[in-house]
Order: structure tokens, then C-alpha cells, then sequence
């Protein structure tokens, strides 16, 4: 399965799917180490590619250049995105951190932390950047809770790299008989917490109200794996996740004997890597840098490999969300 379709452009998270043979029960593994704090985890980057030969160091922020990392906040417990393997941050965003440490000569460090926290994380300093499939979203830029509507945070910029839309994930041969989201009306629904999905699912929330129906029972997690067990468990009729994340648990799970994914894509929207206001520069260093890995066509190898190709985008741009 690729990602394609429809996309989405609510106010929370975001996340996809598509590596090798990890289960419900494996991926689980992975939520204790996933969503905890500040373990740094090498994302593979060979770090011998050096400031000197790499052709855009020159665009760092002097002090990124000097000390040769760059910090990255991560929920690393959300493949094919990004997860654990070997100890090391495994998936599409470290690959593409990879690829883009090889343009700015610097090494990209994965800290897993849970994913509500990971703008905390990046206005405190704790690290530089968050690559964690969030979704560029207006709300994000403008520091806005997506909840209330009014203004938590600074808010900060995003530099967009990928887009990923909600999906349905549901159980094998689809036992509760969901089709759409109006079928989640009076039903349970798990789904991790912070994530656009949980926007997607308070929207229809709010729709089945107002068609008189039975409201969502919304059952909100740390980590995504912990929403996919109740699902696997029968607690809940439904995952809502993002598009590859879905198809990739569909596909591996149970040796793709536990979900399937129901329907398209919904409200799609981009992927980005999100950076402290304050930090221009850097913004436009990895701006650049992902433009020149498209050109280059590093970029399209990355995609091709986890099987996500639809979501690929053509150019880098700052604060495109809606």
C-alpha cells in the first residue's frame, strides 16, 4: 500500500506506516521506550560527513555548525515513521535525517519523548528540532490549543517535508461493520493523544451530536501502540491514525491477520520539521537542505524504501499547514 488520496489539515498530530516485521505486541515494546524523555538515540547518521565537505554547512547557525549535532525531539514508537531497532532510531524521518546530515554536515541525534511534549521540549532548549511526524498546522505556528482556541505558546515553524492524511484502522474482516467516520457514532474509539486524528475524531464527535446520534467514546493514549492493542483486544471498534502507520500495522500485525484499513485518506496535510521561531536560520538551513535532497533524489530513495511514495512532496515549504 502507498499513501495517497484525500489528506488532512486539522489541528493536532500526525504519523504513517510501512517497514518490516514488527507486531502490535513488538510495537508495544516500543511504547515504553518510545514515549519516554531525553534518551538519545543515534539516528544512523555516519558522522563522519564532515562541515568541510558537505555542501551546506555554511547555512547552519555557527554554533550547530561547531558542535556538529543537531538535537532531535522524537516519539520514536510510530513505524515505519520512526522507531527502535538495534537500540537505534530506524524509519522514514531518521533516513531522511540521514540524508539531510550529509547536506549540512552535522548529525542528527533522535531523543524519544512523548509526543504532547515535544514543543515543550523544543522551546525549553532540549533539543533543536522535532521530526515526529507532527503536522504542519496553524494552530501549531500560532501556538494556539487546538481545544480551546485560545493562545497557549509562541507557537513555532515548521519546514515541510511529507504529507499524510487520517485513516481508519479497524479489525480483521472489519467484525463491527465500520465504513465511514459517521459509523464511530455511539461507538469506542482509541486513538493517541495530541494527534490530528484526535482533532479528526472530536470533529465527528461534534457532527454526531448534531445528527442526533450517540456521541464518541474517545479512549486517548500516550503512544499509538497502546491504541492498537485495545483495538486488537475488541475494547474499541477503532483506530484513527495516520495514513502509513495504518497500513503498515495492517500489513504486519499478526502477520496482517489483525487490522485492515477501512476507506480513504482523510484530510490530508504536510509532515514538518518543527523549529523554534527564534531560529531562522536553522529553519532556512534544513529548508534548503530538503530541497537539495529532492533534487539529488536521496529523497525518492527514502520513500521508495518504506513504500510511501505518494506522500512525497516536490519542493520544502515553510509554514504550509493550514
Amino acid at each position: 500500500m502507498t499513501a495517497g488520496t484525500t489528506r488532512r489539515t486539522t489541528a493536532a498530530r500526525s504519523r504513517t506506516a510501512a517497514v518490516g516485521a514488527l507486531a502490535v505486541a513488538g510495537t508495544l515494546l516500543l511504547a515504553g521506550c518510545g514515549d519516554q524523555t531525553d534518551k538519545g538515540s543515534d539516528s544512523g547518521s555516519d558522522s563522519s560527513s564532515s562541515s568541510s565537505s558537505a555542501p551546506l554547512a555554511d547555512k547552519l547557525p555557527s554554533d550547530i555548525r561547531k558542535a556538529g549535532v543537531i538535537k532531535v525531539g522524537s516519539d520514536i514508537a510510530y513505524p515505519p515513521v520512526e522507531f527502535m531497532k538495534d537500540g537505534k532510531a530506524t524509519g522514514i524521518d531518521p533516513d531522511i535525517a540521514d540524508a539531510l546530515g550529509k547536506q549540512l554536515g552535522v548529525k542528527f541525534q533522535f531523543q524519544n519523548g512523548k509526543f504532547d511534549q515535544l514543543i515543550v521540549g523544543l522551546q525549553a532548549g532540549r533539543t533543536q528540532v522535532i521530526m515526529s511526524a507532527m503536522n504542519d498546522t496553524k494552530d501549531r505556528q500560532n501556538g494556539i490549543d487546538s481545544d480551546n482556541g485560545k493562545k497557549a505558546g509562541d507557537g513555532i515553524d515548521f519546514v515541510d517535508y511529507f504529507t499524510a492524511g487520517t485513516s481508519i484502522l479497524v479489525q480483521k474482516g472489519n467484525p463491527k461493520g465500520i465504513k465511514t467516520l459517521d459509523d464511530l457514532c455511539g461507538r469506542v474509539v482509541a486513538l493517541q493523544r495530541g494527534t490530528t486524528s484526535e482533532g479528526v475524531a472530536k470533529a465527528q464527535n461534534k457532527k454526531c451530536k448534531e445528527d442526533g446520534k450517540k456521541a464518541i467514546t474517545l479512549q486517548t493514549f500516550d503512544t499509538d501502540p497502546e491504541a492498537l492493542l485495545r483495538l486488537k483486544q475488541g475494547a474499541s471498534v477503532a483506530d484513527l491514525n495516520d495514513f502509513p502507520v495504518a497500513a503498515y500495522n495492517a500489513k504486519t500485525s499478526g502477520g496482517g491477520k489483525d487490522f485492515e484499513v477501512i476507506g480513504d485518506q482523510i484530510e490530508a496535510g504536510p509532515y514538518g520539521i518543527g523549529v523554534d521561531k527564534k531560529n531562522t536560520q536553522l529553519r532556512d538551513a534544513l529548508q534548503a537542505a530538503v530541497d537539495a535532497i529532492i533534487k539529488n533524489g536521496e529523497y525518492k530513495k527514502i520513500l521508495e524504501k518504506w513504500n510511501v511514495t505518494d506522500g512525497g512532496v516536490t519542493e520544502a515549504k515553510i509554514n504550509g499547514g493550514s
